[in-house]
């Protein structure tokens, strides 16, 4: 499933805001656009928002030229625009470096658009290396027959490849191991019921949907055997954000024994984060809240609250399944010993 790629000076993403009813493909034709584009939702995933914003400063350089400020200028911008998920400002801030150096003349190596473009493309092969590689190594955690609750989307629409939480999933199934998922909501935009359902469809998984105030009540009847989700950004010493709402089932697993699993690429570390407290965390539009399906669903008025991103304490996690392998307790010293 292509999820957004480059060609002939414009980027093409699938529209995730129209899924699954329509697949539309949006063409972005200047920087600007992609900036709107991971705004409002068309890409999202923050692998996908990584190589969305690489994409967006090759862009910029095709029209600003070689004017390293102005470009330092939109890097900045793009960097900024969504501030929880780092992969954004990783890749955009490795791209700019690579441009930086590159100077402004054009060289044998081309143009820095074209220089900007290939570093990109580079980051894109990466991160769909990465997903195959997370597949493999989350699959060996799921054992034959499980039920598997997943939340939010973290397959192939948030990446460029398998997916990062999906991955094993997809892998596990296409072993043979006869699993099935749980696919909750995730209130309040729906990447879940909209997004994920829509990846275990095509892909044959076995899967429910479920209410995200449902799982506690599946765990007490033993229907859950293990929770996957991915993360946003993982700071220094283990500490988690993803989605609203994965808070919640890391403490649900908890009490009930159940394991609770989070994939992310090393491109989603943070090091520079001593703990999950120093994450910034999104505030969206309080419409999302407000509004499910074009139908208004809470009273004019009414105060509302939208974060997008929590933060999941460490001690909560089993493990956390990178390219590079699986991560145990202690998180510190062991991140830091596997990922760098």
């Amino acid at each position: 499933m292509k999820t957004i790629w480059y060609k002939n000076e414009v980027v093409k993403l699938i529209d995730q805001t129209k899924l699954p009813l329509e697949e539309k493909i949006v063409t972005c034709r200047d920087y600007k656009q992609v900036i709107r584009a991971i705004k409002i939702m068309q890409i999202r995933g923050a692998p996908a928002l990584g190589i969305a914003g690489a994409y967006a400063l090759a862009l910029a350089a095709g029209k600003q030229g070689r004017d390293l400020k102005k470009l330092r200028c939109i890097a900045n911008e793009i960097a900024n625009i969504r501030p929880t998920a780092v992969n954004l400002a990783w890749a955009v801030e490795r791209c700019y470096r690579v441009a930086a150096g590159h100077g402004t003349r054009n060289t044998e190596h081309g143009t820095v658009a074209a220089v900007l473009l290939r570093e990109a493309e580079i980051i894109a092969t990466e991160e769909k290396n990465a997903c195959l590689m997370m597949g493999k190594h989350g699959e060996k955690l799921i054992k034959r027959g499980w039920r598997v609750l997943t939340h939010c989307n973290a397959g192939s629409l948030a990446t460029v490849g398998l997916g990062t939480a999906l991955a094993p999933i997809k892998l596990a199934h296409r072993a043979g191991k006869k699993i099935s998922v749980f696919v909750d909501e995730t209130r309040p935009f729906l990447q879940g019921a909209r997004l994920t359902a829509y990846e275990m469809k095509k892909e044959g998984v076995p899967f429910e949907v479920i209410t995200d105030n449902m799982a506690a009540h599946f765990m007490s009847l033993g229907e859950v055997d293990c929770v996957i989700t991915g993360a946003d950004r993982i700071a220094a010493n283990g500490d988690a954000a993803n989605k609203i709402g994965t808070l919640g089932l890391a403490v649900l697993c908890s009490y009930f024994g159940i394991p609770f699993y989070i994939v992310a690429p090393s491109s989603t570390f943070d090091s520079s984060l001593a703990s999950g407290k120093s994450i910034p965390i999104e505030e969206r539009p309080r419409e999302e809240v407000e509004n499910c399906g074009g139908m208004r669903l809470v009273p004019r008025g009414a105060r509302v609250r939208n974060p997008a991103f929590d933060v999941t304490p460490a001690k909560l996690i089993t493990a956390i399944v990178s390219e590079r392998g699986i991560i145990r307790a202690p998180y510190r010293r062991n991140i830091r010993k596997t990922i760098g």
